[in-house]
């Protein structure tokens, strides 16, 4: 009976030269890049899987299978894989957490001073010819709330300090705070951020902890006049509850690259008001995202192939690494 060479199959747009790449750095393993077309096919037979199905996959099947020894998603959320069946396996799941922080910081960035100076209506205000001045808002000296340390929240902190804001977080795991974060908080202190806060950004990892974190009674908590930035899980937020607050004047603005549903259905009331920013989701785009994150994981089958602990590896009923399982900066 001939041997079957063990198989790693691939599910993110990659190139050949990707795909070599990955069977250079495991020449005694088969590599198949099976697409969203094929990924609910290919990965019944998978000892390794990297990437991010967008299309049903047979979770439970594959678990009984017991043949997937590893998953390495190549995003950061992990809701696409992390269901209850993969969860109470023995199979270990690392994450993308943090190898675009820069990215997601830029988009942070963009969506909060644009927020802030009210670029939205001087553009809706352009297409009019309208050259008329208009309130705008400022970021120096503003609290700003993060709320969810891990790699996008401390890039994003890092990038606003020197614009002399005042930094707040919670995070599940407390530790580690960096000089630029003048206060790190568990994650029940929320109440308390979002009383201090005049912004609150959410960098949350989708889980059972943190759906809908955010309703009406959190709202009710912010600042009459704060602002929110979702650059987290758009499920993190009840957006009836949001546009509720918005409508009420409770916050002046929200900016968000993620929504409940996506794409935001046409219906929502988010799209037609003048204080909400929306972008599709773009948050983690890079130029180099399939070359970083191909080099990455060959770096972590390396570590797979000689029985190391993998960089990112999650805990899965939280759907994160523990900080001194994150990629090294």
């Amino acid at each position: 009976m001939p041997n079957v060479r063990p198989r790693i199959v691939l599910c993110f747009p990659v190139h050949e030269e990707h795909v070599s790449q990955i069977r250079e750095a495991a020449p005694e393993w088969d590599v198949i890049n099976a697409g969203q077309e094929g990924v609910a096919k290919e990965i019944l037979t998978a000892d390794i899987f990297c990437g991010h199905a967008k299309v049903p996959v047979p979770w439970a099947e594959v678990v009984e299978r017991n043949r997937l020894k590893w998953i390495q998603s190549s995003a950061a959320g992990m809701d696409h894989c992390l269901v209850p069946e993969v969860i109470n396996s023995s199979i270990p799941v690392s994450s993308a957490s943090g190898l675009f922080a820069q990215q997601v910081a830029e988009q942070t960035m963009a969506l909060l001073t644009g927020m802030l100076r009210s670029m939205p209506v001087f553009h809706r205000a352009q297409e009019k010819r309208e050259f008329i001045r208009r309130p705008t808002d400022d970021l120096h000296g503003k609290t700003v709330g993060i709320v969810g340390l891990g790699g996008n929240g401390r890039r994003i902190a890092e990038t606003l300090a020197p614009m002399r804001v005042r930094t707040i977080a919670t995070d599940f795991y407390p530790v580690q705070r960096p000089d630029y974060v003048e206060e790190l908080w568990p994650a029940e202190e929320l109440p308390r951020l979002l009383q201090a806060a005049d912004i609150v950004i959410l960098c949350v990892p989708l889980n059972a902890q943190t759906a809908r974190m955010m309703g009406a009674e959190q709202f009710a908590l912010m600042k009459k006049g704060a602002y929110l930035v979702n650059v987290a899980r758009g499920q993190v937020v009840d957006e009836p509850a949001l546009v509720e607050a918005l409508r009420q004047d409770r916050l002046r603005g929200a900016a968000l690259d993620v929504t409940a549903e996506e794409p935001l259905p046409t219906e929502s009331p988010l799209w037609e008001m003048p204080q909400v920013t929306i972008t599709p989701h773009v948050g983690a785009q890079s130029a180099d995202r399939v070359d970083v994150t191909v080099d990455f994981f060959c770096e972590n089958l390396h570590r797979f192939c000689r029985d190391q602990r993998l960089f990112n590896c999650v805990d899965k009923q939280l759907g994160f690494p523990h900080p001194n399982d994150r990629t090294p900066a």
